[in-house]
């Protein structure tokens, strides 16, 4: 990218745990230097994460960034400023009455996150009780564990696909949702906001539509055991930052904006 890269042009978009937050700690101190540098130059920097809105509107605002959109449930949604909207707040609603439309034979095998209180989120994904509330507030996706027959899942994602709702294994989770990804919430934000100089950054397989689909790719050494290999075709340049979490995300990303010739 020629030096007269403009400030107003670029957008960075960043997954939360691993990436810009440390994945035992979940602090984000050694990013400061580069999170004020992008503040000042005023370049949109968009919080992409599995996470719910509910859990990620408090981070959002404490770094700062009320003022731009970020990506919710591993892409299955997208939360503007002023949080979900209310048809936003309604799809979570259709999902599950899809769900509960379904067989009794091929409904009951799976627990999704709105069969669960908070005690029960908690006891299978191991938040505290305070942290699995929040997790509770979906708008755009449904979690949840499957203890059917291999067949059984065969006919239950077969008829959620009928209605237009796709499933994502991850972990231990099979998430449900109408299919939308990082990358095609990216690809609207870019457009809503005009720009054209795309960076992201990531470190785990869930991340790599969204860093396939930018100019710049970052991509962090992942310390779950889950590295992201390269992203094959893709166009984007990619980068491999030297250290995890966000001492890698602010060196990185910092390296990155000066050689586009950003000021410090």
């Amino acid at each position: 990218m020629p030096k007269e890269t403009r400030a107003e042009d670029v957008i960075v978009f960043t997954d939360l745990d691993g990436t810009l937050l440390d994945h035992q700690s979940y602090e984000y101190g050694p990013a400061r230097q580069t999170l004020g540098r992008l503040r000042r130059l005023n370049v949109p920097l968009v919080l992409a994460s599995s996470k719910t809105a509910a859990e990620m509107i408090p981070l959002r605002e404490e770094l700062g960034l009320a003022q731009w959109p970020m990506i919710c449930e591993n892409g299955a949604g997208a939360v503007g400023p002023s949080g979900p909207a209310p048809q936003q707040r309604a799809e979570y609603a259709r999902l599950r009455r899809a769900l509960d439309d379904l067989p009794r034979t091929l409904r009951r095998p799976f627990e999704g996150f709105g069969d669960m209180g908070p005690e029960r989120i908690a006891q299978v994904t191991g938040l505290s009780i305070v942290a699995a509330r929040l997790a509770a507030q979906r708008q755009f996706s449904e979690p949840g564990l499957w203890t059917g027959a291999d067949p059984t899942l065969q006919g239950f994602l077969s008829l959620l696909q009928d209605k237009g709702i796709f499933a994502r294994r991850g972990g231990r989770f099979l998430t449900l949702s109408y299919g939308a990804s990082k990358a095609d919430q990216m690809r609207g934000i870019v457009e809503s906001l005009g720009k054209r100089v795309i960076i992201a950054l990531g470190d785990a397989p869930n991340d790599a539509e969204m860093l396939a689909s930018a100019q710049y790719a970052i991509i962090l050494p992942n310390e779950r055991g889950t590295a992201m290999s390269d992203l094959g075709t893709s166009a984007a340049e990619q980068i491999r930052a030297a250290a995890p979490g966000p001492e890698g995300w602010n060196d990185s990303l910092g390296t990155l904006l000066t050689r586009l010739g950003l000021p410090r």
